[in-house]
């Protein structure tokens, strides 16, 4: 652990949103220096705590622990009159909130944007909904699954003719819908530090997959294409997939111009592949498809994955193994760059998390805590922060409110 300031330092989030894609957004801040407090329902908490795999702690789940990172948690009912009044004091004391309750639902408890702008004029809020906060569809619930199918991701991955897939991970427009909310947090911040002026910022988790299909919105309006599923491959290249090796396991190459195929025939041993009379234009091997996958993959079949991966490296093909979790483990290459993160958990021992992205030379990220255990902070919080006394404390515990 460094001491070196980080470039958050003095920025108070509140993450009172759950699961992962506002939570997952709020602990990216945390990495780089924002103190972040968690607020969850009296008595439950986030419902992300009993997600994944569980641990010997009944309320940290392995995910949890491992998403909710550099955080403190407060518990607070924000449905209670009461609560919604102390969650105001502490957004009063803040610089961004982070919510993904569906539209109409912060409103509801008498703290939607106007309200909490009024408190709090330099506040940044950012909003995580399913489709966002207009339109015909605004109330609709979300989720990732959804929001892959709606975005127009799930109907390219699967192979040709059979079932949509989910693409990868279930929870991936989570995760890349974080991303987005911390580049609008920080672009808000800017113009606050700037003007003084808060904004809030509109996010539906389907805009993020939307935003990442490259060239499908250009093709469709301006020469009508439908993509459809691929398979392992792609309508603009080939080869470029996977390819099964001798030892039963996987590579991806890519080729996407004439020159890397050339050097792919060269690892090959078969240079002539790369010749205008067989495969040297892509439009040919577009055209060729299966007939060129199929040379290759015959060629991968022939070789285990490390010699491959030899010739192929040799030869400047990109090439990549296909890696599992526990390949990733033995990887000198993730070592090296210190992906892999091994943090000491009271009562749980040592537990290892994906290490902080991105990596800055002067004030990198890291990870100070994993996910809190429910109301750790309240004392903190509501005490010295908010300035409550123990007997006040201890009546709205009582209550319920906290």
């Amino acid at each position: 652990m460094t001491d070196t300031p980080r470039p958050l330092e003095g920025i108070r989030v509140l993450d009172a949103a759950t699961f992962i894609a506002a939570p997952y957004c709020a602990a990216i801040l945390g990495e780089f220096g924002a103190e972040v407090i968690k607020v969850e329902q009296p008595g439950t908490g986030d419902p992300f705590r009993r997600f994944g795999t569980a641990t010997e702690r009944d309320d940290s789940s392995l995910a949890w622990l491992s998403e909710e990172r550099n955080k403190s948690s407060v518990t607070l009912n924000l449905r209670a009159p009461e609560g919604a009044d102390l969650f105001k004091r502490l957004v009063a004391k803040s610089d961004v909130v982070c919510e993904n309750f569906r539209p109409g639902t912060l409103e509801k408890w008498g703290l939607g944007w106007d309200i909490l702008h009024a408190v709090n004029p330099a506040l940044v809020l950012l909003r995580v909904t399913g489709y966002g906060q207009t339109g015909p569809y605004r109330d609709r619930p979300g989720f990732a699954r959804v929001a892959h199918a709606v975005g127009g991701l799930t109907n390219l991955a699967g192979m040709p003719g059979e079932m949509p897939m989910t693409p990868g991970s279930t929870s991936l427009a989570d995760y890349m819908s974080g991303l987005y909310g911390a580049v609008g947090i920080l672009l808000a911040l800017r113009h606050r530090d700037a003007t003084g002026e808060g904004q809030y910022i509109d996010l539906g988790l389907y805009e993020s997959v939307f935003r990442v299909l490259d060239e499908t919105a250009p093709a469709y309006a301006r020469n009508g294409i439908v993509r459809e599923r691929e398979g392992a491959g792609t309508t603009n290249a080939c080869p470029h997939g996977h390819f099964g090796t001798g030892d039963g396991k996987w590579v991806a190459i890519a080729c996407t111009t004439n020159k890397m195929f050339a050097r792919l025939a060269e690892a090959m041993g078969r240079p002539e592949l790369a010749d205008d009379e067989h495969y040297g234009r892509q439009r040919v091997r577009l055209a060729a498809r299966a007939e060129v996958d199929r040379l290759v993959e015959e060629w991968t079949g022939s070789m285990d994955q490390a010699r491959v991966m030899e010739a192929c490296l040799a030869h400047e093909v990109p090439c990549g193994a296909i890696n599992t979790i526990a390949d990733i483990f033995a990887d000198p290459h993730f070592k090296a760059r210190g992906n892999l993160a091994a943090i000491d958990e009271p009562d749980l021992g040592e537990i290892i998390v994906p290490s902080v992205v991105p990596r800055l030379s002067e004030t990198p990220g890291r990870i100070d805590t994993l996910g809190p255990p429910l109301g750790n902070a309240n004392d903190a919080v509501y005490g010295e922060l908010l300035g409550l006394t123990a007997d006040e404390i201890a009546r709205l515990r009582e209550a319920g409110v906290i």
